[in-house]
């Protein structure tokens, strides 16, 4: 439908696609932020000494106190206004990074990760209500899904902080990134604007509006009356447990099963399509092992998150329940190929597997807020999904450690990736139970 006879509510301006350019940056900077300690292990043990443990705790801390803030950073920008939540987030956690650069002990390490959970936490929620509201009808999955790929940029830039540390220092990069963050939070003050009320769409589920000074608590009782929330937390936890746990034991995986790979073990199909020098390049050994984890899955997310939202938006536009049965499919192709990742050994199948996957988590992460919008009141989505980052964070952190508790009792890593695909399989048909409200106006287009 052209953008010209869409209601004054729906049409979608340049401004719009601004906010998502804008936001697509402060994406890569968040994930960038958070991940570049990990990348940068060696140099920060060498300058203030810990052991495997505490260096692990860092990342502990930061996940649990950025799991329970989720909700109360999603209500507040439901409650107050999205780009002041958005902006003073961003502010915080990149002078936390720049402090990063200048602590001296493991304690005050663990506090200034522990301050960078709180600020993040309250981002990623505001961040898509936001975009929620500038794109309410025909481009909504595709501007989420723009946005969700500036994360995948930045956990794929995350490596460059050991390149800056190996060059110049780990002080430097957490310096250097914290001062862009600061800089560009500057930026987003004079840019960026909520949309205003009179102006968003009424998308509210079960007909009445609610009240936009409403409580925590009111907000929680409304959310938890809603059946299709409830199955989109359950959806949650079992993506959770896939996405964690590819994310955190993927590299030990593929080091177990594939190191010292010959190029026969692509089989006979792929032998022959690729050149032998660059099988011969791809073999892998113990030191590209996360190469091989990484590359794949999150080019194919990357493409999934795009892809996704251009074809849930145009399939919306004579299904309502196109947001839904896209990221459905997604999980029911993902599930069985993950299951397949855990018991082939034939690193060609493995190498499809992965890109499988990173689809259908793509598509899942490009449609997640649209499904909020056509499932919860309008004044509750930004909570809804803090809500839903808690649910996730939780599950996939304990899946992380259900994967080295196994290890360490000598069951292998593919009995948990085969668990977790068969979750993934269940997730994509519990997502095919949720009913969007006929009623929402900007997803009957």
């Amino acid at each position: 439908m052209p953008s010209s006879n869409l209601p004054a509510s729906e049409r979608v301006t340049s401004y719009a696609w601004l906010v998502v350019g804008l936001l697509w940056f402060v994406a890569l900077l968040n994930y960038l932020d958070r991940l570049t300690v990990t990348s940068m292990r060696d140099w920060i043990v060498a300058d203030i000494p810990m052991s495997d443990a505490r260096f692990g705790l860092l990342t502990s801390v930061f996940l649990w106190v950025y799991g329970v803030c989720s909700p109360m950073g999603g209500f507040l920008a439901d409650r107050y206004s999205r780009k002041w939540v958005i902006l003073v987030s961003l502010a915080v956690w990149s002078i936390v990074t720049w402090w990063t650069g200048h602590v001296h002990t493991f304690e005050a390490l663990l506090l200034v990760r522990a301050i960078m959970g709180v600020s993040e936490a309250c981002y990623i929620a505001a961040a898509l209500a936001l975009i929620a509201d500038y794109h309410s009808g025909p481009t909504r999955s595709l501007a989420t899904g723009l946005h969700q790929s500036g994360l995948y940029a930045g956990a794929a830039l995350g490596g460059a902080g050991g390149w800056i540390a190996a060059e110049h220092g780990w002080r430097v990069a957490f310096t250097q990134f914290g001062a862009i963050g600061v800089g560009y939070a500057l930026v987003i003050g004079f840019v960026l604007r909520d949309r205003p009320p009179a102006a968003e769409a009424k998308e509210p589920s079960g007909g009445a509006v609610a009240p936009q000074k409403a409580s925590f608590a009111e907000a929680l009782r409304t959310l938890l009356r809603t059946p299709a929330f409830w199955l989109l937390m359950v959806y949650m936890a079992l993506a959770a447990m896939a996405f964690w746990l590819v994310n955190g034991w993927l590299p030990v995986y593929l080091q177990d099963r594939f190191v010292g790979w010959s190029p026969e073990q692509l089989g006979p199909t792929m032998t022959d399509f690729l050149p032998s020098a660059w099988l011969r390049a791809g073999a892998i050994y113990k030191g590209n092992a996360g190469l091989y984890a990484t590359v794949p899955v999150q080019i194919a997310s990357f493409v999934g998150v795009v892809v996704g939202g251009i074809v849930a938006d145009r399939w919306s536009r004579t299904n309502i329940r196109g947001r839904v049965i896209l990221p459905a499919i997604g999980f029911m192709l993902a599930g069985p190929f993950l299951v397949l990742l855990a018991i082939t050994s034939n690193f060609g199948f493995a190498l499809f597997a992965m890109v499988i996957f990173g689809l259908g988590r793509g598509f899942s992460d490009a449609n997640i807020m649209p499904i909020l919008c056509q499932v919860v009141d309008s004044h509750y989505r930004a909570t809804a999904y803090g809500i839903l980052n808690l649910v996730g964070v939780t599950i996939g952190g304990g899946m992380i450690y259900v994967g080295g508790y196994l290890r360490d009792r000598q069951v292998g890593l593919p009995v948990p990736f085969a668990i977790a695909g068969c979750g993934l399989l269940l997730a994509g048909i519990l997502l095919l139970a949720i009913r969007p409200d006929q009623r929402a106006p900007a997803e009957a287009e």
